[in-house]
């Protein structure tokens, strides 16, 4: 089960690595934590008769036991411990049953259970050794040889009944080191174990406990993994006439949502209380009042106080979907049964309340609150050059992007404007029958596509009624569960919609340095990786909802999808989109999803999807649904892709360039304010340009400027010649490219430069790291160079200009100071000197060619290794070694660092990136489990002291022992056939 309380919870998110990893440090600070959280049960309380140790526990290696007395008599005590349908209740050891087993425990009965021995789902194959007025005593096996026994004592007292559980553990693994964790995790769980039996006897609630077992549902006859997450219930609300003698605030309209979504989930029958069971709750921060913790306020409001709390980043669309794709994994990880999420905004209320020279007077939390995570990506929206031109809002960023559209696609400017006032009018007939839409008007193209007194022109080519609408008041909130907890909960089964895949990516963070305004190679990876996982075609879709702030947004996420946009047949919103629909700040997908779940319980064969999008197209996720059971588990997709190269931006021209796009923003009463043009120079460039010159705003929209050639002409732009296209991009200096679905090559593309690392190559080198790090289908990486060279350093030129290349996290050269943690190899061709050296060192593996040199030449220019040069050949070489590529700073062959150990295999020029990606895939093909942990050990191992190194060493391997993948690799070699690895 989740944690039960806040400093669990602290707790529980300090585990690293491995569930096991630093256990011995984690159970002692539960025990520290246990004394002072507050409703936290205590160890007791101390029975006040004395329970005996049974007979027989003396002969285990490792014994512990927990006691505490109850307010129930003996006999219910020992009904309720003896009822092994209900074992998942109570005991937290229980994680699921294997096969058949009786119902009761009996003399002589025998049944397997999966148990969780130091957090890991271990096999205990038991034998009721006594079952009667006293309690019960188990004798078993474990995995590894481990032999087990439970047993549970209950003797009377004056209020009730003390009970003591009993567990004991032999064996050659437990003898050893890794014993002490086990057994000491053991009484952790004996201890919760009779919290938690104390709470079901004293009639207290506390969270619940579902069974571990497979659920059957009924409609398909597929049987379910208990953790798979299902949504059961949605709710939307929708306050078109604020009330302003007692304004409702945003908070308090999310509660109203999700009590909705709880009633929704019942259907016609009665579902117990879910509000207050739920074990986590996630929030989408409201744009029209700030909370510090937003989501523990809710948390607050529906009974659920002691939830885990989540919050998304505060701005960005991308929130909501971003929230429900987080609290699937989250189920699917087993860390929650019941979830909850909610955003809502109270636009229109704030701007009546303005109107009338009020302010809203609604909860001011400490400023020490915050959620316990936040999820999402943070960064400022715009860089310089946009924010000078005055693309500092996404009405004039999404008004430049249109018009790149439509320069792509070639249009005339009244051909575009009427297709997109027509996608906008199918939109707002969906509105129309949408009981939750803001403002369900049907309208006609021409009504939104003319500039009128209510239709006012905002940014060309936008008029009023193409933009979203923010001032609503709206709330929305889904409940996400396992099937395990929903078939608990009696939520009948046609109210369940499966999550099938999720998926998450950025593009190029700034518009301005985008290759392809027309493009968004983000979704088109989020798209596909979900679409696969989901085993369907974009075909094969029904009901699909693209985020709608503006109509470029929903160009951009078709294209990318593979959808038609101006096909009648094809709707691609279920509410109306963020016109009609509104537009509530962050959170219009949750709105999207519950309308798209009530479409798929009517049509349970069909898959539907809703996308999101933060900023500018900025930042994407996406999920599939459908009311037909997943074929394989849910996962949250973050798909690395190959990266178009961004362009560098300007705001001066310098000669002349090809007008990509064009928008004329206007202020309220209808008058031009000026002119944002970007264009692209014969060097790939993009150039932003702001005009404010009547006559340059003339020559602007005298004939059709797209794709034309644009230069300035005195004070003056200047259009001439006809269409043509826009130049390529300058070609990126990192290339990324996937290996065989699991390798990740990165090459370092500066050849001209011998690959020397400026800025902007460190940045993207980093960036090209994370996204390896973040796609769980990425096992391994391989890092070389173009050319006869790997990398000679940092590029002193840039350094010599400010533009050093040190990122924010990674540090120098975008690497060294946090190398990744899959494995890398590093195919080194030439030299490979300097911040080159320093590269190849934080890789793993090293294959270098018969003509590889490594040095480090910084002591010749006056400098240092400081990027991890000198440290790591410390700690990697001899000394004398160490000291001669230091003092003397002369490159070393290849061949004779091979010898001393720190360059892995030496091959004939030309070889090294062949032989490094069969490398590279033969570690793909080991568990993934053990090669993390292996690694893992060896990087760490060095740190510690003969005394402790053992025992370490069995703490950071007791995982990978008793996984799942330990068992599939053992089962495998027996059947002659190829592991299938789950990486748990």
């Amino acid at each position: 089960m989740p944690p039960s309380s806040r400093s669990q919870r602290l707790l529980s998110s300090a585990r690293t690595l491995a569930p096991v990893l630093a256990q011995t440090a984690r159970i002692t600070l539960e025990d520290l934590a246990s004394r002072v959280r507050p409703g936290a049960a205590q160890p007791g309380p101390e029975a006040t008769v004395d329970v005996p140790a049974p007979d027989g526990i003396e002969a285990y290696a490792r014994q512990v036991h927990a006691v505490r007395t109850v307010a129930a008599p003996p006999a219910d005590v020992v009904a309720l411990v003896t009822d092994l349908d209900r074992a998942h209740e109570w005991l937290t050891l229980h994680l699921s049953w294997r096969g058949e087993r009786p119902a009761r425990m009996a003399v002589g009965e025998e049944f397997v259970q999966q148990i969780s021995l130091m957090d890991i789902p271990a096999q205990a194959r038991w034998r009721v050794e006594r079952a009667d007025e006293s309690g019960f005593e188990l004798r078993g096996t474990g995995p590894m040889g481990i032999t087990v026994g439970l047993w549970c004592s209950v003797v009377a007292t004056g209020a009730g009944a003390a009970v003591r559980l009993d567990g004991a553990l032999d064996g050659p693994p437990v003898r050893g080191p890794v014993g002490l964790t086990a057994v000491r995790s053991v009484e952790t769980a004996l201890a919760d174990s009779l919290d938690v039996l104390a709470g079901l006897l004293d009639g207290g609630t506390g969270r619940a406990r579902f069974a571990d077992e497979p659920v059957l549902h009924e409609r398909t006859g597929t049987l379910l993994d208990p953790a798979t997450p299902v949504v059961i219930g949605v709710g939307q609300v929708v306050q078109r006439s604020p009330r302003l003698d007692r304004p409702t605030e945003p908070a308090v309209l999310a509660e109203q949502a999700l009590r909705a979504a709880a009633a929704d989930a019942a259907g016609a029958g009665a579902v117990a209380d879910l509000l207050a069971r739920a074990d986590l709750v996630y929030a989408v921060p409201t744009a029209s009042w700030t909370y510090a913790d937003q989501a523990g306020l809710v948390a607050e409001l529906v009974g659920a106080a002691e939830a885990g709390t989540v919050q998304t980043s505060p701005y960005g669309g991308d929130g909501a979907q971003l929230a429900l794709n987080d609290a699937a994994q989250q189920v699917v990880d087993k860390a929650a049964h019941l979830v909850l999420i909610s955003g809502a905004e109270a636009g229109a209320t704030v701007a009546a309340l303005q109107a009338q020279g009020r302010e809203p007077e609604w909860t001011r939390q400490s400023p020490e609150a915050a959620p316990d995570r936040v999820i999402g990506v943070d960064r400022p929206a715009n860089n310089e050059a946009e924010t000078s031109v005055g693309l500092g809002a996404p009405i004039y960023v999404y008004a430049l992007l249109e018009s790149a559209l439509r320069g792509e696609s070639g249009a005339s400017a009244e051909d575009h404007q009427a297709q997109i006032a027509d996608l906008w009018s199918r939109h707002s007939a969906i509105a129309s029958g949408n009981p939750y839409a803001w403002d369900p008007t049907e309208r006609s193209a021409a009504e939104i596509g003319v500039p009128g007194p209510t239709n006012r022109a905002v940014s060309d080519p936008y008029t009023k009624l193409m933009c979203a609408n923010l001032q609503v008041d709206l709330a929305a909130g889904v409940i996400v569960a396992s099937v395990a907890a929903a078939h608990a909960l009696g939520v009948p089964q046609d109210r369940w919609v499966f999550l099938h895949a999720g998926a998450s990516a950025t593009d190029e963070w700034f518009v301005s340095e985008r290759a392809d305004l027309t493009r968004s190679p983000a979704i088109e990876a989020a798209g596909a990786a979900a679409l696969s996982h989901a085993g369907i075609g974009v075909q094969d879709l029904g009901p699909v909802d693209l985020y709608s702030c503006f109509p470029a947004a929903v160009q951009l996420g078709a294209r990318a999808l593979g959808l038609p946009w101006q096909d009648p047949a094809r709707p691609l919103s279920v509410t109306g989109g963020l016109t009609s629909a509104g537009g509530p700040g962050n959170n219009y997908g949750l709105h999207a999803v519950s309308t798209l779940v009530p479409l798929l319980r009517a049509a349970p064969e069909q898959y539907g999807l809703s996308s999101s999008l933060g900023w500018y197209a900025t930042k994407h996720a996406l999920g599939v649904y459908s009311a037909t059971p997943p074929a394989q588990p849910f996962a949250h997709l973050r798909p690395a892709f190959e990266r178009p190269a961004p362009r560098p931006v300007r705001t001066d021209l310098d000669g002349s360039a090809v007008v990509e796009a064009v928008t004329i923003s206007h202020d309220r009463d209808g008058r031009v304010e000026g002119a944002v043009v970007a264009a692209i120079t014969p060097a790939g460039e993009r150039v932003l340009l702001r005009r404010e010159d009547p006559a340059d705003v003339a020559a602007l929209t005298a004939a059709d400027p797209l794709r034309r050639t644009v230069r300035v002409d005195g004070d003056r732009l200047v259009l001439e010649g006809d269409r043509q296209p826009l130049p390529a991009a300058p070609e990126a200096p990192v290339l990324t490219r996937r290996d065989h679905d699991e390798v990740w090559v990165i090459t370092l593309n500066r050849p001209q430069a011998r690959n020397a690392i400026d800025r902007l190559t460190a940045q993207l080198l980093e960036r090209a790291v994370d996204d390896a790090e973040a796609d769980d289908s990425i096992r391994a990486i391989v890092l070389t160079g173009a050319g006869d060279t790997f990398c000679a350093g940092m590029d002193l030129a840039g350094a010599h200009r400010g533009e050093v290349p040190v990122t924010d996290r990674r540090g120098p050269l975008g690497l060294t100071a946090e190398p990744p943690t899959k494995p890398t190899i590093a195919a080194v061709e030439g030299p490979a000197l300097a911040g080159g050296f320093e590269l190849a060192l934080c890789a793993d593996l090293i294959i270098a060619a018969e003509d590889a040199s490594f040095g480090l030449p910084e002591v010749k220019r006056g400098l240092l290794a400081a990027a991890g040069g000198l440290w790591r050949t410390a700690t990697r070489l001899p000394r004398a070694v160490a000291l001669e590529l230091a003092l003397i700073g002369d490159p070393v062959p290849a061949r004779r660092l091979a010898e001393l150990g720190l360059v892995n295999t030496v091959v004939p020029q030309g070889e090294t990136l062949t032989t490094a990606l069969e490398v590279a895939r033969r570690i793909a093909a080991n568990a993934p489990l053990s090669v993390r942990v292996g690694k893992h050990v060896v990087e760490v191992a060095p740190t510690w002291s003969p005394e402790e190194a053992f025992v370490r060493q069995s703490e950071l391997a007791s995982p990978v022992l008793l996984s799942d993948d330990a068992r599939e690799g053992v089962a495998a070699f027996a059947e002659k056939r190829a592991p299938r690895w789950t990486g748990r």
